[in-house]
């Protein structure tokens, strides 16, 4: 089905407040969720109320939680997100870090314990949108992982997102680079199976290391498992991800010792930098629209569509969902009306 946008808030909203949410929050995460949506990544949208119904309704999930100041050491501060809803903690810790980072030229975020953060990008957009580059490394834990490591037969850590963002200038928006360090995000495999589609080949292994096409492997007893970008690269980078947010960042890592349950929690490290501390702002718009405008004039090779740069794909989309509505598969709308019958809520 197809639904506009607005509407979409509404229902998530009274799913989120019936949880036990405040308005205030219910408005954060609906709103965190929707862009999502309307950014094209649906995998990170609504179709993770069913996720966190579960994890509200096991307590793993705290509503009304605020992110607590563990420590700060010049511009080097920790956060504990209490494992309260990603959207709300991450945001308020990225805030923090935006203050520090406008006063100091840098800081540095260690954020632990926060339940899942959503939509990576997001962080980014509010670095951004403050005039500072960010860089966010991220990884979860809670529960059993999810892609194989090069050469490896079976997961052995997450999706592990890396994010980098520099802020617009008057000719040219936003540069935002967010993605996964496996070749799918398993939310996308999550609207593939639930949708009744098979995936694309090389994307995914069964639990005996083979190649396959069914999406519905990682949801078998025996799961399958997602493989990373880049053969050895991106698996590198992934590793670089688990140990920057989960060991460097103090919130754990996946490894078998660790809590492994339903529950879905991240933890990021971030970089914030105040680019007017290096250069002059003009220069940097120069080199940008220059730059940019010279890797999207490179000729599409034939049958491909035009070059772009990271962040039009989601201008993009918002644009085209904002005016025609947002497409909710069957399966995943019936998710999601089973959860918020759980609270008392019709969808």
């Amino acid at each position: 089905m197809r639904i506009q946008a607005d509407d979409l808030r509404q229902k998530v909203q009274e799913i989120l407040i019936a949880g036990g949410s405040s308005k205030e929050e219910a408005e954060i995460v609906t709103d965190h969720l929707v862009l999502a949506n309307l950014s094209g990544h649906d995998s990170h949208g609504v179709g993770m109320i069913p996720a966190y119904v579960e994890n509200l309704k096991s307590g793993y999930l705290h509503p009304n939680q605020h992110v607590e100041q563990v420590s700060e050491a010049g511009s080097m501060i920790v956060f504990d997100g209490r494992a309260g809803y990603g959207q709300v903690v991450a945001r308020e810790a990225m805030e923090k870090a935006i203050a520090v980072a406008r006063e100091t030229g840098m800081a540095l975020s260690a954020l632990r314990n926060a339940h899942h953060i959503g939509r990576v990008g997001t962080y980014g957009e509010q670095c951004a949108d403050a005039g500072l580059v960010s860089l966010h490394f991220v990884n979860v834990t809670g529960h059993r992982p999810l892609v194989a490591p090069h050469r490896g037969a079976d997961a052995r850590y997450g999706t592990n997102p890396v994010c980098i963002a520099l802020p617009g200038t008057p000719d040219e928006p936003q540069i935002i680079l967010d993605f996964a360090t496996s070749k799918v995000a398993l939310g996308k495999v999550r609207v593939a199976n639930n949708s009744g589609h098979t995936m694309a080949e090389g994307l995914l292994i069964d639990s005996s290391g083979a190649p396959t096409t069914d999406p519905g492997v990682m949801w078998e007893e025996k799961i399958g498992a997602l493989l990373p970008i880049g053969e050895h690269k991106g698996y590198g980078l992934a590793l670089i991800c688990e140990l920057l947010a989960g060991a460097i960042g103090g919130g754990g890592t996946i490894q078998p010792e660790n809590v492994r349950d339903t529950r879905i929690i991240n933890n990021m490290l971030s970089i914030i930098i105040d680019p007017d501390r290096l250069t002059e702002q003009s220069y940097i718009a120069s080199e940008m629209k220059a730059m940019c405008d010279y890797a999207r004039q490179s000729p599409p090779r034939p049958g491909e569509k035009p070059v772009i740069v990271p962040g039009d794909p989601e201008r993009e989309q918002r644009q085209l969902r904002g005016e025609n509505g947002i497409d909710v598969d069957e399966e995943t709308w019936r998710q999601i009306t089973a959860s918020a019958a759980e609270f008392g809520v019709t969808v």
